[in-house]
């Protein structure tokens, strides 16, 4: 019985995602040929992406229309981080989405001005000088 388990996303910009993975200090495997996600006793299944978690558990990602989808054996990844599917994926994204916004507004003429982390999340000021 495989314990893997896809998740959709709607993450599309590859390179925002590179940038989550720096980020949150994940090694992201790129490869022409498929490589091993590595799950529970040694189960496996294949990507051309794979986040390195742990040394016996890693993500895979693989492109769709939708976004990208999240591959894994999600209790090996509770167990080796602390925690859950859904905490883990929720700094991911939201690692992701300060990087696509940041990436969004330098492209759109903005520069950053300030960055506030808080409690209900990162607070971001922009400026475009016209």
């Amino acid at each position: 019985m495989s314990h893997f388990t896809t998740l959709e996303t709607k993450m599309m910009d590859l390179t925002c995602i590179k940038l989550a993975c720096e980020d949150l200090g994940l090694t992201l495997l790129e490869a022409e040929e498929e490589i091993a996600v590595k799950g529970y006793m040694g189960q496996k299944e294949k990507s051309k992406l794979v986040i390195r978690v742990h040394s016996h558990y890693d993500i895979g990602l693989h492109e769709s229309e939708q976004g990208y989808q999240f591959v894994a054996d999600w209790w090996g990844i509770e167990m080796v981080t602390g925690l859950t599917q859904q905490q883990w994926i929720e700094k991911f994204v939201q690692r992701y989405a300060y990087n696509k916004v940041v990436k969004e507004v330098k492209q759109h003429g903005f520069t950053l001005e300030e960055e506030n982390v808080k409690e209900d999340g990162i607070h971001l000021t922009v400026r475009r000088w016209a």
